[in-house]
């Protein structure tokens, strides 16, 4: 059934932001979630937490009068209780069904869609480069975005194409140009705001390594130097090779050749303090090396990875910030409430980076979780070979990430 097909309650049903959930997990309140969605659809992708106890009851359970009592025994009577569903239509109705009958709920606006419109923007108060350094958040899929900006300049890196008019809107509201939107590889997990951003006259800036995937929005060759050089055709976007710079004030943002997970992954190193790694290290894991060329090509991609670890990532100062383009349930925030660690302390905590290449290699391979869903068709968006509105794109992008490798076997005891 679709949302509007679902009658509107007798009873009068409160409803609560996606916004306020948040802020009631993050206050470490005691939250019981009612998920009537499809068991497919919850075990794929669900509202998790410590404080949180989540049921899942599919909406169709309740659509009869009389409603199997084994149904009402497993929703607690003894707290509130908030219902979702995908979209919201199905929440409402099965809350006002339960309100009837005299539990205490309410249901959450816009469902899971509702969830995955919240973003976040937390300042990196370790970083001591010029200017200010902000990570976007997504809890929904757990993507991550970082905007610097000093004396009237900005720069996002790993923008999302959902939310364009958020960035142009922080920028506007902090005063500065937004003069650069950065992509550190072509992604499999959501959509990009790059080309969306250029078109916006903010330039755009994918990695040279990039284009041989099949870009076919992308100039053959544009030098980053001077990065204000006009392009060929409002189509073409601006490409980065290893060691290129931006300029955003007096902060440098270098890019960095780092492939493992993508033979284009770049890494920007934003004034010697941060480095936005992309999918290639997160604070909690390091890159599945399989989105790009399958089981097949995933050993060779993993050596990759490995050499770009050790050769271009932990030979920077310990006390180099990482932050990568995503973060999982079993990261811990900093004390700031970024998902940012320093390289010295990652190598402390993950054991694999202190293997061997061939230790390396077999661990990450050995427990792959599943590929993000609609990874193909992400992919060739990005690519700029499939086209899709913004609906279609908000769609796509649904879910969790999983361009980590497996936590638990990469994390030290």
């Amino acid at each position: 059934m679709n949302a509007e097909d679902f009658p509107t309650p007798d009873v009068e049903v409160e409803t609560v932001a996606p916004e306020t959930l948040k802020d009631d997990i993050d206050a470490g309140e005691d939250v019981t979630l009612l998920d009537a969605r499809m068991e497919s659809d919850y075990e794929e992708w669900h509202i998790d937490g410590e404080n949180i106890t989540s049921i899942n009851v599919p909406y169709f359970e309740f659509l009869e009068d009389d409603i199997d009592e084994d149904v009402l025994e497993g929703i607690p009577e003894d707290r509130e209780v908030t219902v979702l569903c995908a979209k919201g239509g199905a929440s409402e109705y099965v809350a006002g069904t339960l309100a009837e009958r005299g539990y205490d709920v309410n249901h959450l606006e816009d469902g899971m869609n509702g969830w995955a419109g919240i973003y976040e923007a937390v300042e990196v108060t370790d970083y001591d480069g010029a200017g200010t350094l902000l990570q976007y958040q997504r809890p929904s899929s757990g993507c991550l975005g970082y905007l610097v900006y000093d004396d009237g300049e900005a720069a996002i890196i790993d923008p999302l194409r959902v939310f364009t008019d958020r960035y142009l809107e922080d920028a506007e509201e902090l005063g500065v140009e937004l003069k650069y939107a950065l992509d550190t590889h072509i992604h499999a997990d959501h959509i990009s705001g790059v080309r969306n951003l250029d078109a916006e006259g903010v330039e755009g800036v994918i990695p040279e390594a990039a284009v041989d995937r099949g870009v076919t929005y992308a100039a053959e060759r544009s030098s980053a130097s001077p990065a204000s050089q006009a392009r060929q055709n409002a189509d073409e976007l601006t490409t980065a090779e290893d060691g290129d710079t931006f300029e955003v004030g007096d902060a440098t943002i270098e890019a960095v050749y780092t492939p493992g997970h993508t033979t284009g992954m770049t890494s920007y190193l934003i004034d010697d303090s941060l480095l936005a790694t992309g999918d290639g290290l997160f604070i909690e894991s390091v890159a599945r090396p399989d989105l790009e060329e399958g089981d097949d090509g995933a050993p060779e991609a993993a050596r990759m990875l490995y050499e770009s670890l050790q050769e271009r990532v932990l030979t920077l100062p310990d006390e180099t910030l990482v932050g990568g383009a995503h973060f999982s349930d079993a990261a811990e925030p900093a004390a700031d409430g970024t998902y940012t660690a320093p390289i010295g302390d990652l190598v402390e905590e993950m054991d694999a980076l202190t293997m061997d290449e061939d230790e390396f290699v077999e661990l990450i391979l050995s427990d792959m979780p599943p590929r993000p869903a609609n990874y193909e068709d992400i992919i060739a968006t990005n690519l700029g070979q499939n086209a899709v509105d913004d609906e279609e794109a908000f769609t796509l992008e649904l879910g969790p990430n999983n361009c980590a490798a497996s936590q638990e076997s990469l994390a030290g005891d």
